[in-house]
């Protein structure tokens, strides 16, 4: 038997929300998802009139949706918003080159302009060359450093007020397990925030519109909308440390469907003591952006890349220093032989 849609519509309901658990007909699950963006960028106050927005597109299902109910919202409520796309290409073959492809199909239905970004442009190194130097146990430490600074990177070169990233419910409930499980109290609060970075301090603002979104929902909503996305795993992530987060959180998904949001409200609560010591976020002297250490994280990476020591910026600082220590003693020694054969 039919059930009738619980927005009292008149038509039938087609499916039951993951998130709120109502029963809904298409067209009033549209709309509800899209009035709930609509709802958190206007309680948080994520854009200004006039303001040009970079989306940072990758091509996948929550890049993609995110561009459309931004196309959708701007012309619906007159946000007044120059909209643009912003994409990394981080140089993985079978994986990156192809969702580009979407992007670009992005780009003509949404007619926004669009910027790439090459790794091998910013950094002279692509992902694939560096999985060859470090395997497969750390590279996405390499690729999520580089692809944030990227996007600081292309929305100075765009020129833009903020960059608006497809970060859902799901994404940040999983930081918020990582950063516990690795007592990253730095990051623990700040992974909460809906908008981080401010003109005031120098950086370019981000924001994340899709924060109090399911993943469940974001697919369905891509799916009905018959949205063209790439959906491909990257080849690199399965090793992800990620994955276990993501595993573990959808467990308790399935016995508490609104355990992704206590999870995130938990976060946004956490109040670190006064006496724990917190990094204070300025800008890298070397590469002039946005860091809470001197020199930055993506500029020691590719310091040990170039200098043929790709571990030096993982783990523990001291680490990496005795590293450079080593190799430049190596370096004296040999430097001294050369010298006495002649």
């Amino acid at each position: 038997m039919p059930v009738p849609c619980g927005s009292g519509c008149g038509r039938n309901a087609f499916m039951r929300r993951p998130k709120t658990g109502d029963v809904l007909c298409k067209e009033c699950f549209f709309l509800a998802f899209e009035t709930e963006i609509h709802n958190t960028i206007q309680q948080e106050e994520l854009f200004r009139s006039g303001e040009k927005v970079a989306i940072a597109a990758s091509g996948g299902k929550d890049s993609t949706v995110l561009a459309h109910v931004m196309n959708v919202l701007n012309k619906r409520y007159n946000y007044e918003l120059d909209l643009v796309l912003l994409s990394i290409d981080e140089g993985i073959t079978g994986y990156r080159d192809d969702s580009l492809k979407t992007v670009a199909q992005n780009r003509d239905d949404y007619g926004m302009p669009l910027r790439v970004l090459s790794y091998q442009e910013l950094y002279g190194w692509t992902m694939d060359r560096i999985v060859a130097e470090i395997g497969r146990s750390n590279n996405c430490t390499f690729c999520g450093v580089f692809r944030r600074q990227a996007l600081d990177r292309g929305a100075r070169l765009m020129e833009v007020d903020c960059v608006a990233t497809g970060h859902n419910a799901d994404d940040i409930a999983e930081t918020v397990i990582m950063n516990i499980l690795r007592g990253d109290t730095a990051r623990l609060r700040r992974c909460c925030d809906i908008k981080t970075g401010s003109k005031v301090s120098d950086t370019i603002p981000r924001v994340k519109p899709l924060k109090y979104s399911y993943e469940k929902e974001i697919v369905m909503y891509a799916h009905f909308k018959k949205l063209v996305y790439f959906s491909t795993e990257c080849v690199f992530a399965p090793n992800a440390y990620r994955g276990h987060a993501r595993a573990f959180l959808k467990d308790l998904e399935k016995v508490r469907p609104s355990a992704i949001m206590d999870i995130i409200h938990a976060g946004e609560q956490l109040q670190i003591k006064g006496t724990v010591k917190k990094p204070v976020r300025g800008v890298c002297g070397r590469c002039g952006f946005v860091s809470s250490q001197q020199p930055c994280k993506a500029c020691v990476l590719l310091e040990g890349l170039n200098r043929g020591l790709p571990k030096l910026g993982i783990g523990k600082k001291s680490k990496g220093e005795r590293m450079v220590a080593l190799q430049e003693q190596q370096m004296r020694e040999k430097a001294h032989l050369v010298k006495n054969d002649f």
